[in-house]
């Protein structure tokens, strides 16, 4: 099946281990994901705070350039990405205003064809969770996984319209568990770590992802997946700041939900970038057998 893939700059660069997981699940899957000519960055966290046009226009010169290559589904992985993207589709569709003066921007008549799609809510389609279980060889039961949505993916509501309920998602859960994945209830999934303060002000990120750490450690979880580049640097990352700061010695391995599954379906170790994470994984995946 043929996607439009946003290969975003994240993706180049902090999120460099999720980019490669997501490829190596997406082929396993023979899922082919296809990046759009010219694409461009979608503003990310930053063009919304200089302006409100430019930070629309952005996403919907991406979504233009998918809509001309005649694919409707446009799988997005960067949460921060998907968060701008679904809210520049909500502007578009309710303001008819807006939507021409959009349209002027990025000189074309937009059709709004195409659907925004986040890894997890692909990968949950009947075919590919069948397929997921078929190829799910190896034993992962040592492992106790608490899933972290995070807060961009399911907020606001009424604009992302991320297809799981949006104060206790399930789908996460559901993939993981199809790759034989053992994983935790728990109330902070959607709690934020938070997200791009990590260098402006560090002490609140070591709060914020200080509570969802204790709270994964109190159901019994021996790693976190996550979605978010931003919720993976933070909670792996600072997770020596809290010890060296507060005598917090969590270490609890953070992975990209995609390296976990992977990982299951038969993807070596050496061919995603494992290594380049802050806590050591070995010590949960010790015994993972093929």
């Amino acid at each position: 099946m043929k996607y439009a893939y946003y290969n975003s700059c994240s993706l180049r660069a902090s999120g460099k281990d999720y980019a490669k997981s997501i490829e190596a699940v997406f082929s396993k899957l023979d899922i082919e994901a296809i990046e759009p000519k010219d694409w461009v960055c979608c503003g990310s966290t930053i063009a919304h705070h200089t302006s409100k046009m430019l930070a629309l226009a952005l996403p919907l010169k991406n979504l233009a350039l998918v809509e001309e290559m005649g694919l409707n589904e446009f799988i997005i992985p960067c949460t921060a990405c998907y968060n701008r993207f679904k809210i520049a589709q909500y502007e578009y569709e309710n303001d008819t205003e807006l939507a021409a003066e959009l349209d002027d921007i990025i000189e074309y008549k937009y059709k709004n064809t195409v659907k925004i799609i986040h890894p997890i809510e692909l990968l949950n389609k009947d075919e590919y969770i069948e397929k997921i279980r078929k190829l799910a060889t190896r034993d992962m039961t040592q492992l106790k996984v608490a899933s972290y949505y995070g807060c961009l993916i399911v907020r606001p509501p009424k604009m992302i319209r991320f297809s799981d309920d949006h104060e206790n998602p399930q789908l996460m859960e559901k993939l993981l568990n199809a790759a034989g994945i053992k994983t935790t209830e728990w109330s902070y999934k959607t709690e934020c770590c938070g997200g791009s303060l990590t260098l402006t002000k560090p002490n609140k990120v070591i709060e914020l992802s200080g509570r969802v750490l204790e709270n994964a450690r109190a159901v019994g979880a021996n790693a976190i997946a996550v979605p978010c580049s931003f919720c993976q640097l933070n909670l792996d990352v600072r997770q020596e700041d809290m010890k060296s700061k507060h005598g917090k010695d969590y270490d609890m391995p953070i992975f990209y939900f995609s390296e976990l599954l992977a990982l299951a379906i038969g993807v070596a170790e050496q061919d995603i970038l494992l290594n380049k994470h802050f806590v050591d994984t070995k010590k949960v995946l010790t015994g993972v057998k093929v």
